[in-house]
């Protein structure tokens, strides 16, 4: 095995990973709620009174962040191997997925791990075994 050095960014990493640590623990401490975005996106497809701006306010940050990075530095180069109806079946899968294991992997890998839940520590193990096994057969089975 070997490293590819030139995409490897350990301090960017670093600093995602505090950054997203901290947003997930002001989140649920300041709200008393998970930062999962399957369910907050699921909460607003069944609103509830006064449960909606924070929800949107939140997309809208998801969505206005490339942007201010762009502001920065330039944005990493995209590169999309895959057609329309695979990503549309990919989207599909995603989702049932998220709703047969009550919650995504942000909800379960970061916020429910973080919190010693058994049941997230399952999901997260099932769902990273699945990506390995996906990954294996499309790179050597089906390659």
């Amino acid at each position: 095995m070997t490293l590819d050095w030139n995409h490897f960014t350990p301090w960017a990493s670093l600093a995602g990973g505090l950054t997203l640590g901290t947003a997930t623990a002001l989140f649920v401490l300041l709200n008393g709620r998970i930062l999962g975005i399957s369910g907050i996106v699921g909460g607003l497809l069944r609103p509830q009174g006064g449960d909606t701006a924070w929800r949107v306010a939140f997309l809208l940050g998801l969505l206005a962040a490339p942007m201010a990075w762009q502001l920065a530095a330039p944005l990493p180069a995209f590169r999309l191997e895959a057609g329309t109806p695979l990503l549309v079946l990919a989207g599909l899968l995603v989702g049932w997925g998220t709703r047969q294991g009550a919650g995504c992997t942000s909800g379960h890998g970061v916020c429910g791990l973080s919190r010693l839940s058994p049941r997230s520590f399952a999901a997260t193990l099932a769902f990273m075994a699945a990506g390995f096994v996906i990954v294996f057969l499309i790179r050597h089975a089906f390659a």
